[in-house]
């Protein structure tokens, strides 16, 4: 078996290297989630080698909580690439040294564009630090390499210290679970943030009797909807109650049953949701509650669909 004390040395180091940027969040880090927050452009995040990987990484993040942003690659960016920069955009650019020849190049003429620039860097000195309009001090003690020289820790402090900003950015922002699942609508996240309008039955699929139908059509309609329930509506359309499989079974040892109506075998006050209600969130309710389906309801208190827990055991986010 190998020797697994070199891989428990490296997790400690780089978690030593980020519980280190904790102290170091200052005013300088709040001004550049502030130029973040109020850019009119595109973040263009930029980094060369293994920090340009990092670089991505940030850039995604950002594009998915809210705030458009795309990598640049710097040595492309001096061969052309530099003509998407705008004076209304921002700047984020990582290099560890601060003086990576390929960044260096690209700040005159950002500077001369007027974008401001972030710098991520593990040197407050360095070139990058000093043409930045806010530096952000990322340095690390050692790397977590057993020759100190493999970028380790310090680049998984500076994803760290990206993830830090994003996720400041995003709070300013008030950006909230529902623009989470907008910018999401595939795989299981995005699953998961769907809301019930997206799922329920609604319009002909839609289980829905009067309060004076007869029993043998209200059992009708739950046979043809195949829900195990129906909604009871007033003549206006406003919800009265339900039933359900389990209301028939606890009234039909009653000798009379075929004579009742929907009013005589509903359940009064059933759970009820509106219909921007995001999916996890209604399947959270059935679980407490132990049912398997919801009515949905708008603001008059009309019936607009029902959500079934097949419908969310179909999406896989159960």
């Amino acid at each position: 078996m190998p020797d697994l004390s070199l891989a428990r040395k490296v997790l400690e180091t780089e978690a030593a290297a980020v519980l280190a940027l904790v102290a170091r969040l200052d005013e300088r880090f709040a001004r550049a989630v502030v130029l973040v927050r109020d850019c009119k452009g595109r973040v263009i995040v930029t980094g060369m080698g293994k920090s340009g990987i990092i670089c991505r990484k940030i850039a995604a993040t950002l594009s998915s909580t809210g705030t458009p942003a795309f990598f640049l690659h710097p040595a492309e960016a001096i061969h052309g690439d530099l003509g998407v920069v705008q004076a209304d955009d921002v700047v984020i650019a990582m290099s560890y040294s601060g003086e990576t020849e390929e960044l260096t190049r690209v700040l005159e003429t950002v500077k001369r564009i007027g974008a401001p620039l972030i710098a991520l860097t593990g040197d407050m000195t360095s070139t990058l630090a000093r043409a930045a309009n806010e530096a952000i001090d990322c340095r690390v003690s050692e790397e977590a390499c057993p020759m100190n020289l493999v970028p380790t820790a310090s680049t998984t402090a500076a994803l760290a210290m990206g993830d830090a900003l994003a996720m400041a950015v995003l709070v300013e922002k008030g950006f909230r679970p529902e623009d989470f699942a907008n910018l999401h609508p595939g795989g299981k996240l995005g699953k998961r943030l769907m809301r019930v309008e997206q799922l329920m039955h609604a319009g002909e699929a839609l289980p829905v009797v009067q309060l004076h139908t007869a029993m043998k059509d209200v059992i009708y309609e739950m046979s043809r909807k195949g829900l195990g329930m129906t909604s009871v509506v007033e003549k206006d359309g406003r919800l009265a109650g339900i039933i359900t499989d389990g209301d028939l079974r606890r009234k039909w040892s009653a000798a009379s049953v075929q004579d009742l109506t929907a009013r005589d075998v509903m359940s009064v006050n059933p759970v009820t949701i509106p219909h921007d209600t995001m999916a996890v969130e209604a399947l959270a309710m059935m679980e407490q509650r132990k049912i398997t389906s919801i009515v949905v309801i708008d603001a008059d208190h009309r019936v607009e669909g029902v959500v079934h827990l097949h419908d969310l055991w179909r999406t896989e986010m159960v």
